[in-house]
């Protein structure tokens, strides 16, 4: 991954990084390791742990849970204190859309595995980590959203995202008094190496490879620069969201999407 590495800027703290097995979240996750942080990497996939162990180091721990469900975020974030004796950062990375399609051609289970995938694990995992947050007396929360509320063919993705959005404003509102920022940053569509894990389990069928296909055209369309980011591009902002620099800044959703707000 290219782009600037600050040394030493997380030394000293403690991230748990969520969905971390791949794509954005394992590159925020191993750059933090560089730039000096204890970090989780969380995912519910057990090739997590086969990348935490090719970065060879005791800063990096892996945890398998699965973050659709409250007692798997109630466990990741135990088992961070557990390794390092507290929690700092938070960085909720969990989501993305399972199917691409009209609206109308959802069925009632695709509408809430969309919402369980994509808001559930954020919900769970901010209210989680609250304990341990007070218990150090300060502490950031940085969620992953998506310009995506503004898009075709993925509106229960797009609900989930809202939701994510209005999280983080609310719970940075409730908790400033107690030292915790909570923010997030709303990427566009990245480049990213092939997914180990598919998106979709069941595939795509020929109806959704080609609603994918307008998806992307819209996406590319709807931004300023007509491109799709880098992972370096979306992993630079959300560190910065999460460091001290961004000590002033809460409650803010920051688009990284070439232009388009979503």
């Amino acid at each position: 991954m290219s782009g600037f590495v600050f040394e030493g800027r997380f030394r000293d703290k403690v991230l748990v990084v969520t969905g971390a097995a791949q794509g954005i979240g394992l590159a925020v996750a191993a750059r933090a390791v560089t730039e000096g942080g204890r970090v989780l990497f969380v995912d519910r996939a057990e090739m997590v742990r086969e990348v935490v162990a090719a970065l060879a180091t005791d800063k990096a721990v892996a945890c398998v849970a699965d973050l659709e469900t409250y007692e798997g975020a109630e466990a990741a974030m135990q088992e961070a204190v557990q390794r390092f004796g507290g929690i700092d950062i938070l960085i909720n990375n969990v989501g993305g859309a399972i199917r691409m399609r009209p609206y109308d051609a959802f069925e009632a289970e695709q509408i809430d595995a969309e919402i369980r995938r994509s808001l559930m694990p954020t919900l769970y995992c901010c209210h989680a980590v609250l304990p341990h947050l007070y218990a150090r007396g300060a502490g950031t929360i940085v969620n992953v959203s998506s310009n995506a509320t503004r898009g075709i063919h993925r509106v229960p993705y797009s609900a989930a995202k809202g939701g994510i959005n209005a999280l983080t404003q609310s719970l940075a509102m409730e908790v400033a008094d107690r030292n915790i920022r909570v923010v997030a940053t709303a990427p566009g569509g990245t480049e990213a190496p092939v997914r180990h894990i598919p998106r979709n389990a069941e595939g795509d069928t020929t109806a959704e490879q080609g609603w994918m296909g307008e998806v992307v055209a819209q996406v590319k369309q709807s931004s300023f620069l007509k491109r799709y980011g880098t992972l370096a591009e979306q992993v630079a902002p959300i560190l910065f969201l999460a460091s001290d620099e961004a000590s002033y800044i809460t409650g803010s959703v920051l688009p990284v999407a070439g232009g388009d707000l979503g």
